[in-house]
C-alpha cells in the first residue's frame, strides 16, 4: 500500500502541493497574524475587535481559517487524484494492473489525506506558534485561549485536523457519483459553510457531538466509496 500512496504522490507531481501548501500557510499565518496584532478586524469606533459571538479567542479564527483552506484542498486534491484520473483516462491503466480497483483507489484517497493531514497540522502549529511569540511583545486584539505547553493542545490539533480533511471524502463521493470533479469542489465549498460558519451564536464547529458523527458519516462515505470500485464504470 506505500508503495502505491508514494507512486501516487509521484505521479501528480505532489511537490507542486507542498510549494502550494507553503505559500498557503505564510499568507494564513500572516493575515491572523494582522487579526490578532495590527487590528485589521477591530471596529473603528470601539477599537475593540468585530467579531462574531463565540469568535472573541484566537483560536476560534485560526481554526476557521486553516479548516476552510484546507478542507477545500482536499476536495481539490481528491478531484485532481481520482475523479481527473477516471475521466482522462489514467485510472483505466491503472486497474488493469494485477491489484484490486479498491486497494487502488484506497491508495489514492490515503494519499491525499496523509499529505492534506499533514499540511493542515503543521501549518496550525506554525500559526499558533507565531502567535504565541507575538504575545511576549504585543497585546492581541483576540483574547489568546491556548497554552502550547499543554500536551492536550497537540491531542485536540490532531483529532480536529483529522476531521477536518476526512470531510473531504464526502466531497470526493458525490463527485465521483456525478461523475464530475467540478461537483466534488463545489461541495468542498458547501461543507466549508456547514462546518465552518456561523449563524449569529450558532455555530457547529465547537460542537464534539456534531464533530463526532460528521467523522462517521465521512468514514462511510469514503468506504463506500472504495467499495463501489469493483462496480463503478470508467466515467
Amino acid at each position: 500500500m506505500w508503495k502505491l500512496i508514494k507512486l501516487e504522490w509521484k505521479k501528480n507531481n505532489i511537490g507542486k502541493y507542498v510549494i502550494k501548501t507553503v505559500v498557503l500557510a505564510a499568507v494564513l499565518t500572516l493575515f491572523i497574524y494582522a487579526l490578532a496584532y495590527m487590528g485589521i478586524a477591530n471596529d473603528p469606533d470601539t477599537g475593540v475587535p468585530d467579531a462574531a459571538p463565540g469568535n472573541e479567542f484566537i483560536s476560534s479564527s485560526i481554526e476557521m481559517f486553516t479548516g476552510m483552506s484546507f478542507l477545500i484542498l482536499g476536495g481539490v486534491m481528491l478531484s485532481s487524484f481520482i475523479i481527473s484520473a477516471y475521466r482522462n483516462g489514467t485510472m483505466g491503466l491503472m486497474f488493469s494492473y494485477p491489484i484490486k480497483r479498491q486497494k487502488i483507489l484506497a491508495s489514492q484517497m490515503l494519499a491525499v489525506w496523509i499529505f492534506d493531514f499533514a499540511a493542515l497540522a503543521l501549518t496550525k502549529l506554525f500559526v499558533y506558534g507565531c502567535i504565541q511569540a507575538g504575545s511576549l511583545f504585543m497585546t492581541s486584539s483576540f483574547r489568546i485561549d491556548f497554552n502550547m505547553t499543554q500536551p492536550s493542545f497537540y491531542i485536540t490539533l490532531l483529532i480536529r485536523s483529522a476531521v477536518t480533511v476526512t470531510v473531504a471524502f464526502i466531497a470526493l463521493f458525490i463527485g465521483l457519483t456525478m461523475k464530475s470533479s467540478k461537483a466534488a469542489v463545489v461541495s468542498s465549498f458547501v461543507l466549508v459553510f456547514l462546518t465552518q460558519g456561523n449563524i449569529g451564536a450558532l455555530t457547529l464547529r465547537e460542537n464534539g457531538a456534531f464533530l463526532g458523527m460528521l467523522m462517521v458519516v465521512s468514514l462511510a462515505f469514503a468506504v463506500l466509496s472504495v467499495c463501489k470500485a469493483e462496480i463503478r464504470d470508467l466515467l
